[in-house]
């Protein structure tokens, strides 16, 4: 299918910052965003201003609600996410507990209308999973084997944070996708996350890592030769700012209980071609090949992460929106994309 606009939901805002998902859903429409991905937050979010006392009934609502506002909106719910810390871990029986987790992500889904749920790479302390991959492998065929039993079947969409744990490459993630060798479980392509392993390290006076250069050409080369289409489910493009000062302790965006890349990718990202904010990672190279070199089309996400989304400023989701469509244009231009754009059109704000 031709390339279709889509955005995290918490990108536009988050709702701990006052930040409705009605007046987000209502940005995305009027930008002309095709669907978006459903951060759990949002749901949540939906679920506390709903009566009752049982939590499940209360998100099962939720879900139905926002099924009803996007399909007002015309948004389609692109997935579900994100099903964290899932793979891999040393105790098992917290592994039983997140298995149970997911049979309800599996009614909320559909009660969504989605038929995809995404799953992050562990970034739990390592001490927490186990070394094996083999672990990690038979975990993820769990839930494969669990959605396929579904109707209608719920697909996995498994992506590399490059803070992960275990998993920070592209092409681990895509290992694990061949060797979990289900026909619902697939990959998800970041080009932030690529960029941000290979290329990026905040934590340095440059901003780089040695032989960034060479290593996303490598890196570029390997993932049109070895990648198969089929498996790329859907792909996040988005890129990120260079810091002034390295990210070490002293940094207003250190925070000793995360990675470096972490802090960095909460605070800093930026939607494509942002220049002007300090974007410099290799996104246009990366997503050439993604685009050209693999020929993917489909779903396109702007998944930002970026400190504007806490603001309380009642502007933020107009801005984001905006900004976020700006990049998505100039994407379309940059890599000539065959898409599919309806005309925005204002809307009724629909009341919950």
């Amino acid at each position: 299918m031709p390339c279709k606009l889509a955005i995290t939901s918490m990108s536009l805002g988050r709702c701990s910052a006052g930040h409705s998902l009605v007046h987000k859903l209502d940005m995305a429409c009027l930008y002309g965003y095709r669907g978006i991905e459903l951060f759990y937050e949002d749901l949540l979010d939906i679920a506390q201003q709903v009566p009752g006392n049982s939590t499940t009934d209360k998100e099962l609502e939720a879900a139905h609600i926002i099924r009803r506002l996007c399909q007002e909106r015309r948004l389609a719910i692109v997935c579900l996410q994100p099903f964290a810390h899932y793979e891999g871990l040393l105790d098992r029986q917290a592994h039983g507990g997140r298995i149970e987790q997911l049979l309800f992500w599996f009614q909320l889904a559909i009660a969504l209308g989605t038929d995809m749920v995404q799953i992050p790479s562990n970034f739990l302390p390592s001490s927490e999973l186990s070394e094996d991959s083999r672990v990690a492998v038979e975990d993820l065929r769990e839930v494969a084997d669990l959605g396929l039993q579904q109707k209608p079947p719920i697909r996995f969409v498994y992506e590399a944070l490059c803070w992960g744990t275990r998993c920070n490459l592209w092409e681990q993630s895509w290992d694990i996708v061949q060797a979990v060798d289900r026909p619902n479980f697939g990959l998800c392509l970041d080009t932030f996350n690529i960029a941000g392993r290979i290329y990026a390290d905040p934590s340095s006076p440059t901003g780089r890592t040695p032989n960034c250069d060479q290593a996303v050409e490598g890196s570029i080369a390997h993932l049109i030769a070895t990648i198969d289409i089929q498996k790329v489910f859907y792909v996040q493009v988005v890129d990120a700012e260079r810091l002034t000062e390295p990210l070490i302790q002293g940094h207003e965006f250190y925070n000793a209980d995360q990675p470096a890349r972490m802090s960095w990718s909460r605070n800093c990202r930026l939607f494509y071609g942002e220049k002007d904010r300090g974007a410099y990672l290799p996104v246009i190279e990366i997503s050439r090949a993604i685009f050209h070199g693999l020929g993917f089309e489909g779903w396109v996400s702007m998944e930002l992460f970026n400190r504007r989304m806490s603001d309380e400023d009642e502007a933020v989701p107009h801005e984001l929106a905006s900004r976020g469509a700006v990049a998505w244009m100039k994407l379309v231009k940059d890599m000539k994309l065959r898409i599919d754009t309806p005309t925005p059109e204002r809307i009724v704000v629909a009341s919950l």
